[in-house]
């Protein structure tokens, strides 16, 4: 994979992953899924988005084309804001859902700005 290529892919891995995080934290929420016994995957997935959140943000610098690389970083670089609070907003309040889904426009707009070439 070149690096022109590796930039959309980072920025959908990333929105994949938070898509995929908020679909499983909504199902246990509506109790359509149990998690008791394997909690840690929602937070492994929030981990993965993360870091995925991160490598597509560090793209700025070394993605390819360098101008859409660039509008899509500072697209999603707002989501680290509430990504950051998530762990403190309690999982049992109304908070929780409500913060993590004000990242999602960031990671929309920051993947329909990648595949902009």
């Amino acid at each position: 994979m070149t690096i022109s290529s590796a930039t959309p892919a980072v920025f959908f891995g990333a929105a994949t992953s938070y898509a995929a995080n908020c679909a499983l934290g909504a199902s246990v929420a509506l109790r359509l899924v149990d998690t008791r016994d394997v909690r840690w995957v929602h937070h492994a997935i929030y981990i993965a988005t993360c870091v995925l959140a991160g490598a597509a943000v560090s793209s700025a610098l070394w993605g390819r084309p360098r101008r859409t690389a660039r509008s899509a970083a500072l697209a999603l670089a707002p989501a680290a804001v509430p990504l950051a609070m998530i762990p403190y907003a309690g999982t049992h309040t109304p908070r929780h859902p409500l913060i993590a889904l004000t990242a999602a426009p960031f990671f929309a707009a920051a993947a329909i700005r990648a595949g902009r070439s």
